[in-house]
C-alpha cells in the first residue's frame, strides 16, 4: 500500500544538460513573453542574493515549518539540480539556512526555490549561489516529516514537476516542462535578437512607432484633434 503523503521517488527524468545551459543568456522576461506570459512564478517568490538562477527542478514537498525531508533530497540531487520545496508558503518557520546553503554548494547543486521561508539571509546575500523564497523567519525549523520527493509541487502557483527547467534573474522565476523546452529556446534567442535590434533603432532614432497609433485605430479609439 503506498504511504501517500510520506514518499521518495528516486527516478528523475532530467533534459539534455546542453540544453538548459542554452537558456542561461536569455532574460526571465523574454522567456515567459514567449509562453503565453503565464508560466512565471508569483513574485512574492523573490531572490535573496544577484546569482542568476538555471538548472532542473528536485522537488521537495514538505510540512509547513518542517524539513526532514528537504535534508534527505540534499542526500540524493545531482550536481545541476535546483531545490523546488514546496512548504506551503508557510510564513511560521523558516526550513533552510546558511548551512544547508553551503552543504547544496559543496555538493554542486544549482540553488534552492522555497516556497515558504529562509532564515540567515544577510550572510545568503554574499554567497554566490541562487536563492528564492517567500520571506524571513528566524525561528527554525521541525525535523518530523511527512513529506514527498520528487513529485508534482506547487510552488508560487505553478505546477513544478521533477525534471521542468528553471530559469531565474532578478524579476522572477520561469518554469519550463522539457518537451516545450527546444521551442520555447527557439523563440526566446529570437525575441533577444529582436530586442537587440530595438535598441539599436532607439540610439540611432529609426525605431518605427507607427503600430501604436494602428492599434488605437484597429481597436476604435476616439481622437479628438487640436483645433
Amino acid at each position: 500500500m503506498a504511504n501517500v503523503g510520506f514518499r521518495i521517488n528516486e527516478r528523475i527524468e532530467r533534459p539534455c544538460s546542453e540544453l538548459v545551459r542554452q537558456f542561461a543568456d536569455i532574460p526571465v522576461a523574454n522567456i515567459c513573453d514567449n509562453m503565453g506570459r503565464v508560466f512565471a512564478v508569483h513574485h512574492s517568490i523573490r531572490p535573496f542574493n544577484t546569482s542568476p538562477l538555471l538548472g532542473v527542478a528536485f522537488t521537495v514537498k514538505v510540512p509547513p515549518g518542517d524539513n526532514l525531508m528537504f535534508h534527505k533530497a540534499l542526500d540524493m540531487a545531482q550536481p545541476g539540480d535546483i531545490m523546488a520545496v514546496d512548504g506551503e508558503g508557510s510564513m511560521s518557520h523558516s526550513i533552510c539556512g546558511e548551512i544547508m546553503v553551503r552543504y547544496a554548494m559543496k555538493r554542486g547543486i544549482a540553488g534552492f526555490v522555497i516556497d515558504g521561508c529562509i532564515r540567515d539571509c544577510e550572510s545568503l546575500s554574499m554567497h554566490k549561489f541562487p536563492v528564492y523564497a517567500k520571506g524571513v523567519q528566524p525561528k527554525g525549523p521541525y525535523k518530523n516529516g511527512p513529506g514527498e520527493i520528487n513529485t508534482p509541487v506547487s510552488i508560487g502557483g505553478l505546477v513544478v514537476c521533477p525534471g521542468d527547467i528553471l530559469v531565474g534573474d532578478a524579476d522572477g522565476i520561469v518554469v519550463i516542462k522539457p518537451s516545450d523546452a527546444e521551442s520555447v529556446l527557439d523563440m526566446a534567442q529570437k525575441h533577444n535578437s529582436k530586442e537587440a535590434q530595438i535598441f539599436i533603432d532607439i540610439e540611432n532614432g529609426s525605431w518605427d512607432r507607427s503600430w501604436i497609433d494602428i492599434t488605437l485605430k484597429e481597436k476604435g479609439c476616439e481622437l479628438t484633434k487640436l483645433r
